[in-house]
C-alpha cells in the first residue's frame, strides 16, 4: 500500500483493532478515534497508536491530514453524520470499510474463512491454532481475543490465513475463501438485511465466492442455496453421521469431553478439547474439517497426533465460555452470546455440564432492533435457566425505539425474572441465592465480570 499512514474510525472494535495491530507491525503510522476507552485501545496506544475519544477533527494528528499519505479505514458502526468521517469524505481521502481492507490483505493468501450467525469466533480461532500446531505458521484476523495467541492478530509463516467472516453489513462478501465454514444462517442483523431470506441470500453469495477447487464445510441440516459447481461440499455435525462428526462422546469432568472425530479419510480417536461445553465439540469438528481440507488441497493428510495436540492445548477465546469461578459451591462464567440460538446452546451446554444445579442467567440485550425483532425468541432461550436478571438494552450504534425495552423480553420469560441497572448488578447478585451464574451479552456487561467474580468467590 503506497500510503504510510492509516487512520481508523472505530479503532477499538475487535476487528478494527486487529487491522490496526497489523499495520503497526508492518511499520505504518497508525492513529484513530473511538468513542470509548477500553483495554483494547490502551493496548494499541502502548503499541504506538495515537487514539482520541472525541469526534473532533482538531484531535487528528497533523501527519494524518494529507490525503496523499493517509488511508482511512472505518467500521459501519460509525454513523454517516460523524464529524471526522464527513471531513475525510469531503477532503478526498481514500476511505475503505474494514471489510474492504481485510479483503485486500487476504489477496495472495490461502484463505480459511469461518462464517455464521454464531460459532464463528471460537471456530476461526481454533482453525488458527490448529494451523500453528500443524504447520508451525499461519496468520489470522480474529473476532475475539485468543488466549493461545494473546490477541486478535496472528502473524506467521506460510500462506494460510484464518479469518472470521462477519455477515454484519454484508462484510463477508469482500472475501474469496479457499476453505469456507458456514456454521449457521439465523435471522440476525435484520436492521441491515430486512428479512431472513435476505440473510440467507447473502450466505448463498458468500458460498458462490469460494475459489475454484475450494471447499465448503456447512453445518448438517442448514438449508442454503449452493450453486457453486467448482467447489467440493462437505457437511459437519455434532454427532449426526455425515462427512465430519464426533462419536463416542464421553463427559470426563469439569465440562470437558473425550471424543473421536470422523473424517472422510478416517477417524481421529481420543480427542479432548481444552475448553468445556458440548457446543465447542461441534465447533472443533468444523475446525478439524477446515485444516483437513487445506491438507487435501496439497494432496496430504493432516497429522492426527498433532490435531489431538492442537485440540487439547486450545485455550479458547476471552468472553466465550470463560470461567471466573468454578468451585463445588459457586460457578461463574461469562459469554459473548447475544443471539437467541447462542443463548439456548450455551444454557443447554451448561445444564449438561452441571446437572441438577440451579442456573442464573444475567443478560444485557444488544441493539434495539435485535430486541424488537427477536424478543420472543430471547425469552424462550433465557427460560432454559432457572432465574434471569436482565439489564437495560445496550444501544451500540442505535438510537432508542419507542416501546422497545428489556421489559419486552422480561414479560415473556417463564422463570423468575427481574431488570436491574448495570451499576447495581453485582450487589443484586450478591444478595441472590446463586449456584451457577452466567453473564451474557455483546455490550459492556463484561465490565461487571471482575465484580461479579469477587462477590461469588466470597460465597464459595
Amino acid at each position: 500500500m503506497e500510503r504510510k499512514s492509516v487512520y481508523f474510525l472505530g479503532i477499538g472494535g475487535i476487528g478494527m483493532s486487529a487491522l490496526a495491530r497489523y499495520f503497526l507491525h508492518e511499520g505504518y503510522r497508525v492513529a484513530g478515534y473511538d468513542r470509548t476507552r477500553t483495554a483494547l485501545t490502551d493496548a494499541l496506544t502502548a503499541e504506538g497508536a495515537a487514539i482520541h475519544y472525541e469526534d473532533d477533527v482538531q484531535s487528528i494528528p497533523a501527519e494524518f491530514l494529507d490525503p496523499a499519505r493517509t488511508v482511512v479505514v472505518y467500521t459501519p458502526a460509525v454513523p454517516q453524520d460523524h464529524g471526522e468521517y464527513a471531513y475525510f469524505r469531503e477532503h478526498g481521502f481514500r476511505i475503505e470499510k474494514r471489510s474492504q481492507m481485510l479483503g485486500l490483505l487476504a489477496e495472495g493468501k490461502y484463505v480459511m474463512a469461518v462464517a455464521g450467525t454464531h460459532g464463528k469466533t471460537t471456530t476461526s480461532t481454533l482453525v488458527a491454532w490448529l494451523n500453528r500446531v500443524l504447520t508451525g505458521g499461519g496468520s489470522a484476523f480474529l473476532g475475539g481475543l485468543s488466549k493461545n495467541f494473546d490477541g486478535n492478530l496472528v502473524l506467521g509463516d506460510g500462506k494460510r490465513l484464518a479469518v472470521e467472516a462477519d455477515e454484519f453489513d454484508r462484510s463477508f462478501l469482500r472475501l474469496y475463501p479457499d476453505v469456507a465454514v458456514v456454521t449457521s444462517a439465523d435471522a440476525d442483523h435484520l436492521d441491515i438485511y430486512g428479512t431472513h431470506e435476505a440473510v440467507r441470500e447473502a450466505f448463498a453469495q458468500f458460498i458462490r465466492q469460494i475459489r475454484p477447487d475450494g471447499f465448503l464445510i456447512i453445518k448438517q441440516g442448514l438449508d442454503l442455496t449452493i450453486d457453486n459447481a467448482e467447489i467440493t461440499v462437505y457437511r459437519y455435525a455434532y454427532d449426526t453421521p455425515c462427512d465430519f462428526y464426533a462419536r463416542n462422546i464421553e463427559l470426563i469432568g469439569g465440562g470437558h469431553y473425550r471424543y473421536d472425530v470422523v473424517t472422510p479419510s478416517g477417524v481421529i480417536e481420543g480427542c479432548t478439547l481444552g475448553i468445556p461445553g458440548w457446543v465447542n465439540i461441534e465447533n472443533s469438528v468444523a475446525a478439524v474439517a477446515s485444516v483437513w481440507c487445506a491438507a487435501q488441497s496439497r494432496g496430504e493428510e493432516p497429522d492426527a497426533e498433532r490435531i489431538r495436540e492442537g485440540l487439547s492445548t486450545f485455550s479458547g477465546v476471552k468472553r466465550r465460555f470463560e470461567f471466573y469461578v468454578n468451585t463445588p459451591k459457586q460457578v461463574y462464567m461469562d459469554d459473548y452470546a447475544h443471539h437467541p440460538r447462542e443463548l439456548a446452546a450455551t444454557l443447554t451446554s451448561v445444564r449438561q455440564m452441571f446437572p441438577g444445579r440451579r442456573i442464573t442467567a444475567l443478560f444485557q440485550p444488544h441493539l434495539y432492533t435485535r430486541t424488537r425483532d427477536l424478543h420472543t425468541e430471547f425469552a424462550e432461550a433465557l427460560s432454559h435457566a432457572d432465574e434471569v436478571v436482565l439489564l437495560p438494552i445496550y444501544p451500540a450504534r442505535e438510537e432508542p425505539i419507542e416501546g422497545v425495552t428489556s421489559d419486552l423480553i422480561a414479560r415473556q420469560v417463564t422463570v423468575p425474572c427481574r431488570i436491574v441497572d448495570r451499576d447495581r448488578l453485582a450487589e443484586t447478585v450478591a444478595a441472590m441465592d446463586t449456584d451457577v451464574v452466567i453473564s451474557f451479552g455483546a455490550g459492556n456487561i463484561d465490565a461487571c465480570c471482575e465484580a461479579l467474580a469477587e462477590v461469588l468467590k466470597r460465597k464459595s
